[in-house]
């Protein structure tokens, strides 16, 4: 059994997740290849396994029970974070992991391939490409970790938004500022508690 496995599976209890132990295992194997590709490629600055586990794996995985259902965008997915996660949780969804890094693009692609995931692609292009918004159409639901400015996610998100679309944007303190500068969307903030994590973690969900 994986050294994490049992601190994984506890941390996912209290998020109220109910995992079948093969995707905890993946979560696992997921979390040992991006330590093993940090090395050469500097897919994120988090180096000890037990802080990736908390997070990384752990803070994505807290948005699960909160997430609208249908197909997903992650943008700027980096090293895969969150848009991993919900792939291997949910494999009933089908989900395009998007960042500009030829790097973490590969890495995405490699553990796709080795894992053998048929509802998830990496996608190496910048977000306001104009051939590859026509290209990957419209989404249900749109997600970011990595983005500093919720305003600069959301007009990056509208050009693969239909009308029911639903922004998820995972932010840590609450951008009070922005989020006035957003009142033509209906807006839901929910408090996220991530397991042995003592930081302030929200999801902030936009609808129109």
């Amino acid at each position: 059994m994986h050294a994490f496995y049992t601190k994984l599976e506890q941390g996912c209890q209290k998020l109220n997740l109910n995992l079948s132990p093969q995707v905890l295992q993946q979560l696992l194997a997921y979390q040992d290849a991006l330590k093993l590709w940090n090395k050469a490629y500097n897919l994120t600055a988090i180096r000890d396994p037990q802080e990736m586990l908390i997070k990384h794996l752990l803070d994505s995985l807290s948005i699960l029970p909160h997430l609208p259902q249908g197909r997903l965008l992650d943008v700027g997915t980096g090293g895969g974070m969150p848009g991993i996660m919900v792939a291997l949780s949910q494999p009933e969804r089908a989900c395009v992991l998007l960042d500009s890094n030829g790097k973490k693009i590969r890495f995405l692609k490699q553990l796709i391939a080795d894992m053998k995931l048929s509802n998830v692609i990496a996608v190496q292009s910048r977000v306001e490409d104009t051939q590859m918004i026509a290209d990957l159409g419209q989404f249900d639901v749109i997600t970011s970790r990595a983005f500093a400015s919720l305003l600069d996610f959301v007009a990056a998100a509208e050009p693969y938004m239909h009308e029911k679309s639903i922004i998820a944007a995972m932010k840590g303190v609450i951008p009070q500022d922005e989020m006035a500068q957003l009142s033509q969307f209906q807006q839901k903030v929910i408090e996220l508690k991530v397991p042995h994590l003592d930081e302030q973690r929200h999801l902030i969900l936009l609808s129109q």
